[in-house]
This record gives C-alpha cells, structure tokens and sequence, in this order.
C-alpha cells in the first residue's frame, strides 16, 4: 500500500514509538565480503521473457523465438543478448547474466513473494522482502541520519504482499508515487506546485497548534520527537531536493531517455548518491499474454537505454562497486509462444526457468551464470533458487544471512533462508 505524507510522518512516527525486537533489533553484520552500500531493485512486474532479454534462443526457430531471431553480440567475447539491447551489449563486462533462475511458481502473488523474500507461502506468517531487511539492517537503527527514508519504491507499489512483513510498519518503503519524466517530479504530498518549503513550514507550525502536541520529557517522547523532526526535514529541508531531476544537465536527462524509466533510473542513481540502502523500481507492463512482440517493440528501447545508462553513469562516477544493480521479476515467460486466438503471439507464466541481471556491488561484471535447455523450457546448468540470489546480495551488503533474525512474535528462522544445495553465488562474487 503506498503511503501518502501524513502516512508517511505516521509510519516515521511510529518508528520512534516502536518496542524493539527482542534481545536486538538487528542481527550481526557479515564484515569479511562487505562491498555495497546500497541495492537500486529494477523489479520488471509481470515477468519479462528470457528468450527476449539476456537468454536468446534463435536456433529453436520461429516456434520459440518469434521474429527476435537476431541476437546480437556483446562487448564480452562469447556472451549475446537479445536484438533489442544495443546498448546494453556495451556495457556487458559491467554486469553478470543469471540464466538459470528457477522457483516452479506460475502465480503473480506467490511467486513476486518467493522472489523477493526467499521464502514460499507457508502459512499466515509474512515474511520481510530483501527491501526490509536492508532497511532494518542498513537503517535508522543502524546510524542512517538521512531525512530521506532508508527504503524508498519509485513509483508505485506492486501490492502484491507487504514488503516489511512481520517486522512492521517501522520498515515499510516510502513510495513516491508521481512521474520523474514531468517537471517536477511530484512526490506525493511533498513537491506539490505552488507550495514552497516556508509554507509547508508554516503548515507544519499550524499543524502542531492544532493538534496540541507537547511531547513530555522521558525516553519515549524523545524518539517520538526525533522521529517528527526526521519526517519534516524531507518536508522542508534540502533533502527533497534529490527528487528535483531539473539539477540534472539536459544532457544527462536525455542520455537516461526522456521517458518514464530512463528517468526513474536516474533518480534512483540521485538516492544512492545520498546514501539511501535500498531503492526499488517498479516497472510495469511486462505482464504479455497478448501480442507479447508488439509491446516488446516499444517497452525493449526504454529499458535498454535507461538500464545501460544507469550502469554506466554509476561506473563513471565511482559508485558501481558499492551499488548492487539488480535486474529481474517473479518469473518468465512461456519459451513457446502461443500463436492462436486470442493470444497473437503471446507469452503466458513461466517458472522453471527464467534470467536476471546483477551489476556491481561486488559482483563481478563480464559473467554468465548457468545456462537453459535448447528451447529455454528448463534449467540445464547450475540452477539458482531465490534465496540464493538473495543470500548473495545481503552477503555483500555486509549483512549475515545465517544470523538469526530478530522478531517479537517468536520465530526462529534466520534472516534469509538457508541457501540451496547449489549454493548463493561465489563464482560471481569478489573476494
């Protein structure tokens, strides 16, 4: 559920009002592979096809491939992509390709569950999305001091489940909502046309008179207070600023692409220059049952040049090695495209196997991690479960899987399920 501001100041409030989990709200940091800082999630909602992304299949025929038969070559010797990515293919020694991803869930709800916390559907206990967890462990409990919440959803939420699960509202993301490609970017109930910073403060200032707030003098009411003071700075303070995308050059807003992702992709690259753990970018649409091509021809040019530019931009300024660029949904799509009415080329749910992409952060860039059958209908090599991929991230965010994690309604699970007998990802992580 996204939160509107008030929303916001209350969720920030009851952060401060909240009992810690037992014993420690947090448990032990992973310091020997400790290399990234933050995770920009790129979650391709609905599940993007592998045989039309990074796992080309042209030698399986029309059958499979449709008319994406021309994969082309990489800046990385042996490693094609699918036609549609040129400049992706330049920036391949920045990024390893996942083809081996496999959980056997078809459902949109299940699966984006699964792919996202690691852990089937059992039961009524919901568990935390990687977002949470980064955010309990990387966030205000941990020292973050920024205004900008630690776990921010550009810009809309998935309403698939709750992201912050049993650990509560105190770690749920802050979803910006609005159009990064409009000028401004209007966050919701925080860049509002024609109401500047010293009117939201005087707003703020009525606000409290009429509430009659008068916070006492004891433990409670100064976390109460410090929480105030943290949802108001992004309201009136220079923090807001990094959703202003005009700062930017012309030049820089026209590289990401002038259109809703390119420039989602650079204001993810805005919050990680503020130091913000975890952004997720929810890009809708690849949901294709029906003339899957068709929406192809005009969703592959924006991913591209946004998902290229961002990985780009973020090796030219230094902060590829410590940003953990994630690319994925909650599955692919059928490898045989289904050519009768009503589908017209269509593409329905796939989870025996299907791609992602990870750059950065300490993962190593020029890779090609297992591999598919001719047709792309199974895992042929090396098969990667969720929570090995998961495992892997938080491993290089220095945060220990394996560690218990610390809950008031008395689980004893750790933080990230126990890999799989292939195990999380060593061969593409830097020692």
């Amino acid at each position: 559920m996204e939160q509107s501001r008030r929303q916001f100041i209350q969720t920030m409030l009851a952060a401060g009002a909240t009992i810690p989990l037992s014993n420690s709200i947090a448990a032990p940091l992973l310091k020997p592979r400790k290399r990234a800082k933050s995770i920009i999630q790129i979650w391709m909602w609905g599940g993007p096809s592998h045989l039309d992304t990074f796992d080309p299949k042209p030698e399986a025929g029309r059958d499979f491939c449709g008319p994406l038969d021309k994969p082309i070559e990489t800046n990385v010797s042996g490693i094609r992509i699918g036609q549609h990515f040129p400049n992706l293919a330049k920036q391949a020694d920045k990024y390893s390709i996942l083809r081996s991803l496999t959980h056997g869930v078809f459902a949109h709800e299940t699966a984006a569950y699964l792919t996202q916390t690691g852990r089937k559907v059992e039961g009524k206990t919901v568990f935390p999305s990687l977002g949470a967890i980064v955010s309990m462990m990387k966030g205000y409990d941990k020292g973050y001091r920024s205004s900008i919440p630690p776990y921010v959803v550009l810009t809309k939420s998935q309403g698939r489940f709750s992201p912050s699960g049993f650990l509560g509202d105190k770690y749920k993301p802050f979803i910006t909502g609005g159009n990064p490609n409009s000028d401004p970017f209007l966050v919701d109930g925080f860049v509002v046309k024609g109401i500047d910073k010293y009117r939201q403060s005087s707003r703020r200032e009525m606000l409290q008179k009429i509430s009659g707030y008068r916070p006492r003098k004891n433990s409670y009411s100064s976390s109460v207070k410090q929480s105030r003071k943290n949802a108001y700075g992004l309201l009136e303070g220079d923090d807001i600023k990094v959703f202003d995308l005009g700062l930017e050059s012309e030049a820089i807003r026209e590289a990401y692409g002038r259109n809703w992702f390119g420039q989602t992709c650079l204001a993810a690259r805005r919050l990680v220059e503020k130091g913000v753990p975890y952004i997720t970018i929810n890009f809708p649409g690849w949901d294709t049952h029906k003339q899957h091509f068709n929406t192809l021809n005009r969703t592959h040019p924006a991913l591209d040049q946004g998902l290229a530019m961002l990985i780009k931009d973020l090796s030219d300024r230094g902060l590829l090695d410590q940003t953990i660029v994630w690319w994925g949904g909650e599955f692919g799509r059928t490898p045989r495209v289904q050519w009768d009415a009503p589908w017209n080329g269509g593409r329905s749910h796939w989870g025996k196997c299907f791609n992602g992409l990870v750059a950065g952060g300490g993962f190593k860039g020029g890779q090609v991690v297992g591999s598919s059958s001719r047709t792309g209908e199974e895992v042929a090599e090396r098969p990667i479960y969720p929570q090995d991929l998961l495992g892997s991230m938080l491993e290089l965010m220095g945060i220990n899987p394996d560690a218990p994690m610390k809950n008031n309604i008395g689980l004893n699970v750790p933080i990230m399920q126990k890999a799989s007998k292939y195990g999380r990802l060593k061969e593409i992580m830097k020692v």
